[in-house]
C-alpha cells in the first residue's frame, strides 16, 4: 500500500506538469484499473511461483554448473546490467508473440484496449498476459544463476519503468530515444494509428526494437488515439473472462456453416493485427 500511494504521490503531479494530452485524473475506467491492481496480484504470484520452481529445475537438471556458477560469481554491479539485457530480451520476444499469435492476442488486446493512456494504465492487464510476459524475462535470470539481488533490482527497475512508460507525460529522451524505452516510445506502441501497429515491443531497451527492426518513432508526431479495432468489455470480471469468451466464439464460427451469416457482437474476439514477420 506504500508502494501504491509513493507511485501515486508521484506520477499524479508529474502528469500534471508534462501532460502529453489534455485529460482528466478521474477519467473513464479508473475503477476498473484499480481492480487490476488490486485483484490480480493474487493470480499473477501463483504464476511467478510456478516459472521460480520450473526454472529452479532447468537449472540443477538441465544447465551445465560451469555456466550458472560463474554467473553467480559475477559482482553484483555486473549481474545487473547483463540481467537487463536478457530480461528485456525476453520481454520483447514474449510480447512481440503476443501480437503475432492470434490466440495470444486476445489476452493481451485487454491491455490494449485502454483508450485513454496513463501511468494506471500499465497495470491493464489480463492476470495470463503478465504471467507470460514475467516468464520471458524471469525464467532465463533464475534458470542462469542470478543472484537474488540481482533479479530484485531489476524487478525495481521494471517495476518503475512500466509506470512511467504509460504514464501521460512528454518524454523523449532525446538521442537515448533508440536506446532506451521512453514514455513517448511506448505511447506509439498502444496507438490506434496503422502504421504504428505491432512496433516497439521492447520494455526497456527500445535498441532491440532497432535491432529487429520493428522500431516506430516518427518526428514532429506524437499518437493521437488509443485502443483496439473491435468493442471491448470494461468492467474487470468481463474482461478476466473475455479470451475465453473470445476462443469460444470463434470456435463456433469455425464450426458454423459457410451460408450461416456473421453477427459482429461486443463479445466477439479483437481482430489480430498484423505483426512484422518474426526473425
Amino acid at each position: 500500500m506504500k508502494q501504491l500511494l509513493l507511485v501515486v504521490l508521484i506520477f499524479v503531479p508529474f502528469e500534471r506538469l508534462l501532460a502529453a494530452r489534455p485529460q482528466k485524473i478521474l477519467r473513464r475506467g479508473l475503477l476498473t484499473d484499480m481492480a487490476f491492481l488490486f485483484l490480480n496480484g493474487w493470480l499473477v504470484l501463483a504464476g511467478v511461483i510456478a516459472i521460480m520452481a520450473v526454472a529452479t529445475l532447468v537449472k540443477q537438471s538441465i544447465l551445465p554448473a560451469a555456466v550458472t556458477q560463474t554467473i553467480g560469481d559475477l559482482p553484483y554491479l555486473v549481474q545487473v546490467p547483463i540481467a537487463i539485457l536478457i530480461a528485456d530480451l525476453g520481454v520483447y520476444w514474449t510480447h512481440r508473440i503476443l501480437h503475432v499469435v492470434p490466440a495470444l492476442w486476445e489476452i493481451h488486446s485487454v491491455h490494449h484496449a485502454v483508450e485513454e493512456l496513463d501511468w494506471l494504465a500499465a497495470i491493464h492487464q489480463h492476470p495470463l498476459d503478465v504471467m507470460f510476459m514475467k516468464a520471458g524475462a524471469l525464467f532465463p535470470l533464475y534458470a542462469l544463476g542470478f543472484s537474488a539481488e540481482a533479479i530484485g533490482t531489476y524487478l525495481l527497475i521494471y517495476f518503475w519503468q512500466t509506470w512511467l512508460v504509460h504514464a501521460n507525460v512528454r518524454l523523449n529522451y532525446g538521442p537515448l530515444r533508440r536506446i532506451l524505452v521512453s514514455p513517448e516510445f511506448h505511447h506509439w506502441h498502444h496507438s490506434s494509428d496503422t502504421a504504428a501497429r505491432d512496433k516497439n515491443f521492447a520494455g526497456c531497451l527500445s535498441f532491440y526494437d532497432v535491432l529487429f527492426g520493428s522500431a516506430y518513432l516518427p518526428k514532429g508526431q506524437n499518437p493521437k488515439a488509443f485502443g483496439v479495432d473491435h468493442p471491448m468489455p470494461t468492467n474487470y470480471l468481463a474482461l478476466l473472462a473475455y479470451p475465453f469468451v473470445a476462443w469460444v466464439s470463434k470456435r463456433q464460427r469455425s464450426d458454423a456453416p459457410a451460408i450461416q451469416p456473421h453477427i459482429s457482437q461486443a463479445g466477439d474476439p479483437a481482430q489480430p493485427r498484423q505483426s512484422a514477420p518474426l526473425g
